[in-house]
């Protein structure tokens, strides 16, 4: 699970960039790799988005499995 942990982390990196982007220089990354509303850039949206929630839902199991001590509230 750690390799699909990695890859859900890559993901949301490439997914942060990318929006970066387009919130300081208004350029779509994967609109212009890819063209825009196409196939394969919805599937790139559509991939990111589900690391995100796969994160989101997973945080607490892969803090653990990761051994990540994180600080008491």
């Amino acid at each position: 699970m750690r390799s699909f942990d990695m890859l859900a982390a890559v993901l949301l990196v490439v997914g942060g960039l990318n929006w970066g982007l387009v919130g300081v220089i208004d350029f779509d990354l994967v609109a212009a790799l890819f063209g825009a509303d196409s196939i394969l850039a919805n599937a790139v949206y559509t991939v990111v988005g589900a690391a995100a929630v796969y994160q989101a839902i997973a945080l607490k199991r892969i803090q653990r499995r990761w051994n990540v001590r994180t600080a008491a509230a």
